[in-house]
């Protein structure tokens, strides 16, 4: 089975210090934040970042970038609301300058407005950023993990939006550690056939274009956004060794890493945990 394995790489010392580090752990695929996760502000790329990065990103499989933590595409408040438009055009801008395919971008929250409002906001939003920068730039909505006005955390609300934004541009990002935590148990057979069934239903697995792949802090369900190192949370090493076994998911999907890690360095024991874990399936 053909894997592609990569990790959430820091951009410390510029953007082309992200790719050297993932080439030095032998990835094939990596995710960075283009500028400050927690800010609003940013800088503009400069010629020679853009040119260092292509060149040190060249022969990878898979690059991605993560929308900072702070635009909320759900927002009932047009403050937020109108900030997280132009945050999210300006990252398909930076992305189509840094010749990065896909752009994560969490769907956010409805503030006690409702899922169905919700949904709108979210739609309104993605289609005016794709009709304000012609690019090969997808977007890819990630599954929430079923926190409080959570929009997103149910596959048919997902699927909905997609229809709903009706652009081949646009796919999903699907997180292991969230789908447990809104209830699908990807841990057991039974589980993981019921949550591919319903993947297929709503949304199409054609669809899932990248997955972060990490394990859970807390229980099936919980509506808890904590990750875990694999094999050591509540999906566990058996949960992944079932999670695996989905070959019509994961075959030839960017597999990222985005772990607790104090240092890069120890995104290679998740890696030598997965590849124990196939090795075993074999």
């Amino acid at each position: 089975m053909e894997i592609i394995i990569g990790a959430h790489m820091p951009i410390t010392g510029g953007l082309s210090k992200s790719a050297e580090r993932a080439r030095e752990l032998k990835f094939e695929a990596f995710q960075i934040f283009t500028r400050n996760p927690r800010g609003w502000r940013y800088p503009e790329l400069k010629e020679d970042d853009i040119k260092n990065f292509l060149n040190a990103s060249k022969g990878f499989s898979s690059i991605n970038t993560h929308m900072p933590y702070l635009p909320n595409l759900a927002s009932s408040k047009e403050e937020i609301y109108k900030k997280s438009v132009e945050s999210l055009i300006e990252e398909l801008r930076r992305a189509k300058k840094l010749q990065i395919k896909y752009i994560v971008v969490h769907v956010g929250s409805h503030l006690g407005e409702g899922i169905e409002k919700g949904k709108e906001r979210v739609i309104k939003t993605v289609k005016e950023a794709l009709d304000s920068v012609p690019c090969d730039c997808h977007i890819l909505l990630e599954n929430m993990a079923g926190q409080k006005n959570s929009v997103g955390s149910r596959f048919e609300d997902l699927g909905e939006i997609i229809s709903g934004i009706n652009d081949k541009r646009v796919g999903i990002c699907l997180d292991t550690c969230h789908a447990f935590a809104a209830g699908y148990d990807i841990a057991t057979q039974a589980g993981l056939s019921k949550t591919l069934d319903e993947l297929e239903k709503y949304i199409g697995l054609r669809k899932v274009m990248l997955i972060h792949l990490n394990d859970s802090k807390s229980g099936l369900g919980s509506g808890s956004d904590r990750h875990e190192r694999i094999g050591k949370g509540f999906i566990g090493r058996k949960g992944f060794e079932n999670f695996f076994k989905a070959k019509e998911l994961i075959e030839n999907k960017p597999m990222i890493f985005e772990t607790p890690v104090n240092d890069y360095h120890e995104y290679l024991e998740d890696y030598k945990t997965v590849m124990s874990i196939l090795k075993n399936m074999e």
